[in-house]
């Protein structure tokens, strides 16, 4: 989950998701940064998981058309 976190950041940097985490670091790195990451993947989780349950998207996130 922390390794999608990451992803998460490089590939929907424009989500409410991203946008808490860099509101939460802002130019603090090392140790919070780590432990932030943590807590995005908590968060990512559970979006996803009410994605998969009841199709609703994560706010802020692009999807693509298949």
């Amino acid at each position: 989950m922390v390794e999608l976190a990451w992803l998460w950041l490089r590939w929907q940097p424009d989500s409410t998701l991203s946008a808490w985490f860099r509101e939460r670091v802002g130019t603090v790195g090392g140790r919070i940064k780590k432990i932030m990451i943590v807590a995005l993947a908590r968060k990512l989780l559970i979006a996803l998981w009410r994605y998969a349950k009841d199709g609703v998207i994560p706010e802020g996130a692009k999807m693509k058309t298949a």
